[in-house]
C-alpha cells in the first residue's frame, strides 16, 4: 500500500513538472518571439520593418552591424552587438533591417525577447542549442533600474557560465542608454561605495560584454529632410522639394523634436492626406 501512494505522489508530480518545450519548426518562419508561461516560439509571419537603404544618417553602424551579421550567418565569428543612442533614430529598424538583407542571401532566424523575460534566456538558449539554425536574439529598449537583478540573467549568457553562449546565438540589443543603466544610478553608487570603482564595474559590466557598441545619434536638418526625401520617392508620393521642405520643418516645429521617428510619422500623415497607402 505504500509502495502504491508512492507511486502516486511522483505520477502526480511529474504531471505537475514542467516539461521542456518542443523546438518548433523554424522552416515555418524566418522570425519569432519568446514567450513564457508556458515557454515558446510564436512564429512571425510578417516583420514590422522598413527597407535598410531608407535608413538615412547611419552609414557607419549599418555597415559594420551588416558585416558582422554577414559573418556570423556564413558560420564565422562575430560579435553580440549593443546598438545605442538617440530615441527614435531607427536602432530596432537597423536590426530587423539587417536581419531581412542577411536572412535573404543565407538562413537566419530572428527571435524577439521582452527584457521582462530575461530571467527565461537559459531556457530558450538550452532549446535553441538542440538545432542546426543559426539565431540572432533581439532585445529591443533594453535597460534596468534601481534594484533590477534581471541584468544578471544576460551576463552570464553573454560571457561566462559553465556551458557559455551557443555558437550557434548571436544577441543584439538596442538602448537608449550605451550601459543600459540610469546615469543617476551609477553615480550614486560611485559617490556612496567604499570602493566605488568596484560598485561601477558591477553595474556597467553588462554593456562591457557587448563586442561592438554602435552608437546612433540625432540628426541634423539635411538628414531629416534626406530621410523624408527618401521615403516619398520609395512610396511613389509626388510633391515638390519646396513644398515638401516647408511641411516637413513645420511638422517637426509642432512635435518639438527631429528623428527618424518623426520624419515616418510626417510621411504616415503626407501619406493619409493623398489616400496613398503605405502597406
Amino acid at each position: 500500500m505504500r509502495d502504491d501512494a508512492l507511486s502516486r505522489i511522483a505520477d502526480a508530480l511529474d504531471r505537475l513538472a514542467p516539461t521542456d518545450p518542443a523546438p518548433p519548426d523554424f522552416a515555418d518562419a524566418d522570425a519569432f518571439v519568446w514567450h513564457i508561461d508556458p515557454d515558446r516560439l510564436d512564429p512571425v509571419t510578417r516583420v514590422n520593418r522598413i527597407d535598410l537603404d531608407l535608413l538615412v544618417g547611419i552609414d557607419r553602424p549599418r555597415d559594420t552591424l551588416l558585416g558582422n551579421t554577414r559573418r556570423f550567418a556564413a558560420g564565422s565569428a562575430a560579435n553580440n552587438a549593443l546598438v545605442w543612442g538617440a530615441r527614435g533614430m531607427g536602432k530596432s529598424s537597423l536590426v530587423k533591417a539587417v536581419h531581412a538583407v542577411v536572412s535573404r542571401e543565407l538562413p537566419l532566424c530572428l527571435i524577439e525577447i521582452q527584457r521582462e523575460d530575461l530571467p527565461s534566456i537559459s531556457r530558450l538558449m538550452a532549446l535553441l542549442r538542440r538545432s542546426d539554425r543559426r539565431f540572432l536574439l533581439f532585445c529591443d529598449d533594453l535597460s534596468f533600474s534601481y534594484e533590477d537583478s534581471h541584468y544578471k540573467s544576460l551576463k552570464a549568457i553573454l560571457d561566462g557560465g559553465i556551458e557559455g553562449r551557443p555558437e550557434n546565438v548571436l544577441f543584439y540589443a538596442t538602448s537608449n542608454r550605451r550601459h543600459l543603466m540610469p546615469r543617476d544610478m551609477i553615480e550614486n553608487e560611485r559617490s556612496t561605495a567604499i570602493s566605488p570603482s568596484e560598485a561601477v564595474d558591477e553595474k556597467v559590466s553588462l554593456s562591457d560584454r557587448f563586442g561592438l557598441w554602435l552608437g546612433i545619434h540625432p540628426c541634423d536638418q539635411d538628414q531629416y529632410f534626406a530621410m523624408i526625401r527618401g521615403y516619398c520617392d520609395a512610396y511613389r508620393i509626388d510633391i515638390s522639394d519646396s513644398e515638401l521642405r516647408a511641411e516637413a520643418i513645420e511638422w517637426q516645429q509642432t512635435r518639438g523634436s527631429r528623428s527618424g521617428r518623426v520624419a515616418w510619422q510626417f510621411i504616415c500623415d503626407l501619406a493619409g492626406r493623398r489616400g496613398i497607402s503605405l502597406r
